[in-house]
């Protein structure tokens, strides 16, 4: 666990690659605005997985933004996904960093799954817990040819989920799909 200088329990972990990652994000052209070849690839994620929420998910150092957003109504783009979810129910394309589980696999640069997150005390007291109401978090980094992590792709459900072995080598390979996906479009050929 990281804690911060006054010794206080930091749910959010530091990340220091977040400078560059903002670089190679604007490089790219990703993380500003929805993308429809992300929304289909969130679709496709969610019918792999059977989760009825999936995310294409890029991170700067203080938001998330869901470029790619699949929900069981439909993509949406309103502003904040916990207000949004808090207050009529949808979901929406911003994030803020401190909610959800997607900056922990970034700094990590490794898969997460949580099929019930109340079993971990660090992940049970996020605030998408109780605004939201998530209950199982997948996710894996993007990591891209430069070694930067870009951000995730995740599912996430209301209820608790067994995706064992199997959901993480999904959500492994899908995420390496992603990736391949970007770098043809950074080559030019997408």
């Amino acid at each position: 666990m990281t804690y911060d200088p006054t010794g206080h329990l930091l749910l959010t972990p530091i990340d220091k690659d977040a400078p560059a990652r903002v670089q190679r994000l604007r490089e790219l052209g990703l993380g500003e605005r929805p993308d429809a070849a992300f929304d289909e690839f969130a679709h496709r994620l969610a019918d792999v997985t059977g989760a009825p929420f999936s995310m294409v998910n890029f991170i700067d150092e203080n938001r998330q933004f869901f470029a790619g957003l699949h929900t069981p109504e439909g993509t949406h783009s309103g502003s904040d996904l916990g207000a949004a979810a808090a207050n009529t129910g949808g979901v929406g394309r911003y994030m803020a960093r401190d909610h959800g589980y997607c900056p922990h696999v970034v700094v990590r640069r490794k898969a997460l799954v949580l099929e019930d997150v109340c079993d971990y005390p660090r992940f049970a007291g996020n605030p998408v817990v109780d605004e939201i109401g998530i209950r199982s978090y997948m996710g894996a980094p993007l990591i891209d040819r430069t070694g930067v992590a870009l951000g995730t792709i995740c599912v996430v459900d209301t209820d608790v989920r067994p995706w064992g072995r199997a959901g993480l080598e999904t959500i492994k390979a899908m995420a390496a799909e992603l990736v391949e996906q970007i770098h043809r479009r950074e080559d030019g050929m997408f």
